[in-house]
């Protein structure tokens, strides 16, 4: 996904992180880790620093890479366009079997997304937003699935956090509207394209709990290269068309959507951000496109920052406890942590 140029000043764009990937001894950090940091109180800090030995599941580098997204958050920087490369064995906690694993889930994950991807070229290739609408009926499954899976730790008493109910949720909220926009678009004007979008999306349900629940990590990456794609189709389609949407105007829904009062689940899925920092604007279906656009780019950043495990933070905690100067950060307690559901079933007969 190329970063679009040319777009208007009244356009708001994606903020202009650091990701960096870094081959140390001590850790890989991800990015929502590291631009959060900084509003964490200092005894936080150190016990983010503490727990990021854990294995990552971003590709890990041989040589030490440096990769500053500009304008928008471009395609080669996501973990499913990276090249799959030897990980670091330095780390302690980083086994060969565990390396290869990580290498075979990727690998698995490319080659579904390629293959799907191939087929709705094939079959939406002068259709734009029924294309659309198929990929929104779609991309928010995966959220609600997350959550079925969790609730369902919750029930046995294995896993229970809030953050990740409530960042999911918000995903799924935001995935919802984009999925309103293209139906007010007309994307779901043809029965074949519901049937197939509906179809695809409960087969997608099962799948990414079954996932989910042998493979969190797994499951993350696969949202992660899904959203990418979205990201990656949108930026072609304001490429392409930017022009002509910039004569349009904007569906009601994304309007109240994005402008709207209540922002709060709207900034809550931005994991790499704090509140209140995005507000986008909306005075054309331009606007709209670009907006959908940069959503799907914060769920990439949250997708990856959801591979490692106990690190996901809502952003809304990260103020709260910043104010209150509570013990906070990525660390969760030891047994709060389920490595799919082998390790939890494990873990609750051993504790």
């Amino acid at each position: 996904m190329a970063a679009i140029s040319g777009i208007s000043s009244g356009t708001l764009m994606i903020s202009r992180p650091l990701v960096t990937l870094r081959r140390s001894r001590a850790a890989v950090s991800y990015s929502s880790s590291h631009r959060l940091l900084h509003h964490l109180p200092l005894s936080s800090r150190r016990l983010l620093l503490r727990n990021n030995h854990r294995v990552q599941a971003t590709i890990l580098q041989d040589d030490e890479e440096k990769v500053v997204v500009e304008e928008s958050f471009k395609a080669e920087t996501f973990t499913g366009k990276e090249p799959l490369e030897e990980p670091n064995m330095s780390s302690s906690s980083t086994s060969a079997f565990e390396t290869w694993i990580i290498k075979l889930e990727q690998g698995v994950n490319v080659f579904l997304t390629d293959s799907v991807i191939k087929i709705l070229d094939t079959l939406y290739r002068d259709r734009t937003y029924a294309r659309f609408f198929v990929l929104e009926t779609i991309a928010r499954v995966p959220y609600f699935a997350f959550m079925s899976v969790l609730h369902m730790y919750e029930t046995f008493g294995w896993w229970r956090r809030a953050d990740y109910l409530k960042v999911h949720f918000a995903e799924s909220w935001n995935e919802m509207h984009h999925l309103l926009i293209m139906e007010e678009l007309g994307g779901n004007s043809w029965w074949f394209d519901r049937f197939l979008a509906q179809h695809i999306a409960t087969f997608y349900y099962f799948m990414t709990v079954f996932l989910y629940i042998l493979s969190p990590r797994m499951a993350y990456h696969f949202s992660e290269c899904v959203e990418s794609h979205a990201y990656e189709t949108y930026d072609k389609f304001l490429k392409a068309s930017g022009e002509e949407l910039k004569n349009m105007p904007a569906p009601d829904i994304a309007v109240k959507y994005y402008t709207g009062g209540d922002l709060y689940l709207f900034d809550e899925f931005q994991t790499s951000r704090t509140p209140n920092t995005r507000r986008p604007v909306i005075e054309n279906l331009y606007d709209v496109f670009v907006n959908i656009r940069d959503d799907e780019a914060e769920h990439c950043k949250t997708m990856r920052a959801c591979q490692t495990l106990g690190c996901l933070r809502s952003p809304h905690s990260i103020l709260e406890d910043d104010d209150t100067e509570e013990e906070s950060g990525c660390v969760v307690p030891e047994e709060a942590h389920c490595e799919g559901i082998v390790d939890c079933l494990k873990k609750s007969i051993t504790s």
